[in-house]
């Protein structure tokens, strides 16, 4: 599963004229790269507060942003380098904030628990889940941005390799923690169990869905990450086997 540059494209197209609604506002595409990573980061600070749902739905509406000032840009003609450096760095700025929330909610989370006398409830594995998520989330632009600096598979080639690229992350990511907010996951549902405190089970089917999204997105960035390895690779390999056969033509000619 991934999304090919064509269904990209067509995406692109359902946005475009959001993107120049906003354009005939005044709004820029580095205003709204701007405007997404503000968004973005209220997200993050919701998630670090433990209001998970309220702060999933932020985070893709965030995300969504991401769609319009790339749409303005090509459909005003104000495309540019500075434009797309400015893009993709505030998409990794964003998307690193947004882990950490989750990754400080969790331990905020599991520590009110364990206070009052009960379990972490399986936040401390969300923390760890969020971490490995963002890492792995990481290396999947990292190897576009290398290979591309290295001439490998140039413009958005690289974007439709894999299985996990940045836009399955945000779905796959805003769900979990949409269902786990509607589930609970908040210490408060911790309640006495006889004599021992326990954790009921919305709180635990909360943990338990955004564990599983986490774990979705760091294991599918893993595969992409490899993914795009692969390409690469081959890429090289074909190159230097083209070179070799130029090689062998001038000696005969």
């Amino acid at each position: 599963m991934t999304i090919s540059n064509e269904s990209r494209g067509r995406i692109k197209k359902v946005f475009e004229p959001i993107a120049l609604g906003m354009g005939r506002l005044g709004l820029t595409p580095d205003g709204l790269t701007l405007i997404g990573f503000g968004i973005t980061v209220v997200g993050a600070t919701l998630l670090a507060a433990q209001l998970w749902l309220v702060g999933g739905i932020v985070v893709f509406i965030g995300g969504v942003f991401d769609m319009f000032d790339g749409t303005l840009a090509r459909a005003t003609g104000k495309v540019s380098p500075l434009g797309a450096f400015m893009d993709s760095v505030f998409d990794r700025w964003g998307e690193a904030i947004v882990y950490l929330g989750i990754a400080w909610g969790a331990v905020q989370a599991a520590t009110s628990a364990i206070a009052i006398g009960g379990t972490a409830g399986g936040a401390d594995t969300v923390a760890v889940l969020a971490t490995a998520a963002l890492g792995a989330a990481f290396m999947v632009s990292y190897t576009r941005a290398k290979s591309e600096g290295l001439g490998f598979t140039a413009g958005t080639g690289m974007a439709a390799i894999g299985v996990m690229p940045r836009e399955i992350r945000l779905v796959v990511l805003s769900l979990g923690l949409i269902v786990a907010g509607l589930l609970g996951m908040s210490p408060d549902q911790i309640a006495p169990c006889g004599n021992l405190l326990c954790v009921d089970a919305p709180f635990k089917s909360g943990i338990g869905v955004l564990e599983l999204a986490l774990a979705i997105i760091a294991i599918g960035s893993i595969i992409t990450v490899i993914q795009r390895i692969l390409h690469v690779r081959s890429q090289a390999k074909s190159a230097a086997t083209t070179t070799t056969h130029q090689e062998g033509a001038r000696r005969t000619t």
